[in-house]
């Protein structure tokens, strides 16, 4: 696929198409982008399980008509009892089991405070009705689902709870084209259809899921899903390419998307894929996570503003002028993982939406609570079991997140929202699909189907090299490996170089729409 699609009164991507489809209907049936991205967020947490649910967390940019730009932090916070004493005689928190489950899960109260933003059109019931018609009558499960399911069976079938009643339901994983129904998921979607979305924090739903949760040994009770909420905040701005750029504040690794992009155009690269332009956003991406790695949390935590840096024009090109136009910095810093996904809306009005949510790893903690059928995310096990210090375990702080939308308004009136799901992987495809479109003019579909990179990881196995789609030149691979790169070349079209996407909206009104080959999406267009 190597050419955006266009058209006029509203549109939606995502990484799976029927989650594509389900926003743009919505949006036929008069409702905005916000109201359309909801729909969009539910039916991924039913067709798309192995990567998002309702019991993960989610991150908002929406930019509206007349020019204002919001955030949405729906990012969960440490439960009350998950402190060092719950943990006891343990090096690390568990990537699996109760212990894994130990953050509040805000991804509905994102959409609740994300539906607040403006008028409502159309009734919760409608916004969720696919989702719950997948989830009751089911879904055919994808490739990509059915790959990790299986990769993953051994760390997730033994956990408590109905993850292997419900994705293991013959005493296997399911394969790709069997039907994956959710009746339990549905159930809950339809309470919270009539209840409202704050049940699941407040109400019937919360009952259900504080009971469940206590039942299999998770520190989350009661007070804390009724502490919880969501919060609309400034999005973090900089500038580049003819452009502002905007990106979610901590506890988000939006700062380093932000400075990637903000380094690199500080940097003379003039033609996409070339050697100066990968191996630009390479260093930059390096220069950006060493500040990410030391100073990006909760923050509550934080001593310094990531905002004041990105305004800040000497301490920029400070940071720029430590990457080696020619010679790779040694890169043995220790790697991030996570999975999400990111899809986008746009509707008539002039709003656009871009917004990811995620359940961290594959299925998150492995525990799919009985009652309600959420599989709860493991996003806290990224806590340092420590007293103090960076992303150190306490009651009621936030865990660092690597979630992150993108947006940009240029200054011709284009506003563009991109991102990606992938781990550390999200600030790195951001900045090769924003500099090949904005920087060298490629089209926007091909900007994402091109061979991208990867250092660190993404999903999968944590590594430190850069791995490269089997499709670039082989020079550049050449040219890499002399200035110092350590380079594995991957297949071509990996899903481990994420599953991205993208809307521009153009002055004319004219949207323009790109999705990720490497997953199963699609542009939904009206």
């Amino acid at each position: 696929m190597l050419h955006s699609v266009r058209c006029l009164r509203g549109m939606a991507t995502a990484p799976h198409h029927l989650a594509a489809q389900a926003g743009v209907d919505v949006l036929k049936d008069g409702g905005n982008a916000i109201e359309a991205a909801v729909a969009v967020a539910a039916a991924l947490a039913v067709v798309y399980p192995h990567m998002t649910g309702i019991g993960g967390d989610g991150c908002w940019l929406i930019a509206e008509a007349d020019g204002r730009n919001l955030a949405v932090d729906a990012c969960g916070a440490a439960a009350s009892a998950a402190d060092l004493t719950f943990y006891r005689g343990q090096d690390s928190i568990p990537w699996r089991g109760p212990g894994a489950a130990n953050t509040v899960a805000g991804t509905i109260s994102g959409w609740q405070e994300a539906l607040g933003t403006a008028p409502r059109q159309l009734s919760l019931g409608r916004l969720l009705r696919d989702a719950i018609q997948y989830a009751d009558f089911g879904v055919a499960v994808t490739r990509g689902g059915a790959e990790i399911a299986s990769a993953k069976t051994s760390e997730l079938r033994t956990q408590p709870g109905a993850y292997a009643a419900i994705f293991e339901p013959s005493g296997r994983p399911l394969l790709e084209g069997e039907i994956l129904t959710q009746p339990a998921l549905a159930s809950t979607l339809r309470q919270l259809a009539k209840e409202g979305l704050d049940s699941f924090y407040r109400g019937v739903v919360a009952e259900k899921l504080c009971a469940d949760l206590r039942k299999l040994g998770s520190p989350i009770t009661s007070p804390d899903l009724q502490r919880h909420r969501a919060q609309v905040v400034q999005p973090l701005s900089t500038h580049a390419d003819d452009a502002e750029l905007f990106n979610m504040a901590p506890p988000t690794q939006g700062l380093a998307s932000l400075l990637i992009l903000a380094l690199f155009d500080r940097l003379e690269a003039t033609e996409a894929e070339s050697f100066a332009h990968v191996h630009g956003l390479v260093e930059a991406t390096k220069q950006a996570f060493i500040y990410r790695d030391k100073h990006v949390g909760d923050p509550a935590y934080m001593t310094v503003s990531p905002q004041n840096l990105l305004d800040d024009s000497a301490a920029l090109d400070a940071m720029a002028a430590k990457i080696d136009r020619n010679k790779a910095l040694n890169w043995p810093q220790s790697p991030m993982g996570g999975d999400t996904t990111w899809f986008a809306t746009a509707d008539s009005d002039g709003r656009v939406v871009s917004a990811i949510q995620s359940t961290y790893f594959e299925f998150g903690s492995g525990l799919v609570l009985p009652q309600t059928g959420v599989t709860w995310q493991n996003r806290g096990c990224s806590f340092r079991l420590a007293a103090d210090g960076w992303n150190a375990l306490r009651p009621g702080r936030k865990p660092f997140h690597t979630l992150n939308p993108a947006m940009a308004r240029f200054t011709d009136g284009r506003v563009m929202a991109y991102g990606t799901m992938g781990g550390e992987g999200q600030p790195q495809t951001q900045a090769a699909i924003f500099s090949r479109y904005a920087r060298f003019g490629v089209n926007l579909q091909e900007a994402i189907t091109r061979p991208r990179w990867l250092l660190g990881r993404t999903w999968g196995e944590a590594s430190t090299s850069l791995k490269i789609e089997d499709r670039f030149p082989p020079e550049l691979y050449s040219k890499l490996r002399t200035a110092g790169h350590m380079v594995d070349l991957v297949a071509p079209f990996s899903s481990a170089m994420g599953h991205a996407g993208a809307i521009v909206r153009h002055p004319s009104g004219v949207l323009e729409g790109a999705t990720d080959p490497r997953s199963d999406g699609q542009v939904a267009c009206w």
